[in-house]
């Protein structure tokens, strides 16, 4: 379930991310710049997966590296540390450092705390302004995202 998910993140596949969620679920970005809200229904987090297509075009290109899945004492679950590698246009690469503590029941994750370097999520991708813009307005992640122009 963790490296659909990752994978389908990378490769850009989000419309078929919320299926791998429970239909009740508590996935939350501690780390997130500007905060959000937990998301907790897959009808949220199919919104939350919903890119429009002029900034989904506009993102570099990513990839799923450095992946360590640690088993845990509880069977449901895992923690899993890895990188999204970014490349950009002129074939520069950043890695942004990642840890996943996934709980996974009956095949569908249910809960999930996301720990994403943001700064270097938003510089990896040229997004900078955009977040030092989102802060100043006081908006919410992802819609920081999907106001880019």
């Amino acid at each position: 379930m963790f490296l659909r998910l990752v994978h389908g993140v990378a490769d850009g596949n989000l419309n078929e991310l919320p299926d791998l969620y429970g239909e009740v679920t508590d996935v939350r970005h501690p780390m997130a710049t500007p905060e959000s809200e937990p998301l907790t229904s897959r009808r949220v987090l199919r919104e939350h997966f919903t890119v429009p297509p002029e900034v989904r075009e506009s993102l570099p290109k990513r990839r799923v590296v450095d992946v360590v899945v640690h088993e845990t004492a509880d069977p449901e679950v895992i923690v899993a540390e890895f990188a999204y590698e970014f490349t950009s246009p002129d074939d520069s690469t950043a890695k942004v450092p990642c840890v996943f503590v996934m709980r996974v029941r009956d095949g569908e994750i249910i809960e999930s705390r996301d720990y994403i370097d943001p700064i270097r999520t938003y510089t990896a991708r040229g997004d900078l302004d955009l977040l030092i813009g989102a802060l100043r307005k006081g908006a919410s992640w992802p819609r920081a995202l999907s106001a880019a122009p």
